[in-house]
């Protein structure tokens, strides 16, 4: 599968931004997808996660209350509605997919599929 992640740009402190991760090849229909972020100068962190089946999501600290994942099985994509956007917030945006358990959603190396990342950035 192929993952396509779009909707990156830039907005001021307080803005909203709608991300998308558009999968080909194969159905997102399954598994868990998410978005990961990576801000300069740091490692790449969880921000959010959507199970396919359940429709359970999971949300980094930092981003709960502002940040929104869905999944729309029509259009087989994953979206991150993001409001209240931060300064702190700028990085390059990630969607990957996988199949793991719940424990280990929040961990990067169980996802097989990545996206090409979409920049984020936030002015204050």
């Amino acid at each position: 599968v192929q993952l396509q992640a779009s909707g990156g740009g830039l907005v001021q402190a307080g803005g909203s931004l709608r991300l998308s991760c558009a999968a080909s090849g194969r159905t997102l229909s399954s598994g868990v997808t998410a978005w990961f972020r990576q801000a300069p100068g740091k490692e790449r962190e969880f921000v959010a996660s959507i199970r396919w089946s359940s429709g359970g999501t999971l949300y980094a600290d930092p981003v709960k209350g502002r940040f929104t994942i869905v999944r729309d099985n029509a259009k087989n994509t994953v979206s991150l509605q993001m409001n209240s956007l931060k300064p702190e917030d700028t990085a390059t945006y990630y969607c990957a997919a996988g199949s793991m358990p719940w424990g280990l959603i929040r961990v990067e190396d169980q996802y097989n599929y990545w996206g090409q990342g979409t920049l984020v950035t936030v002015s204050s």
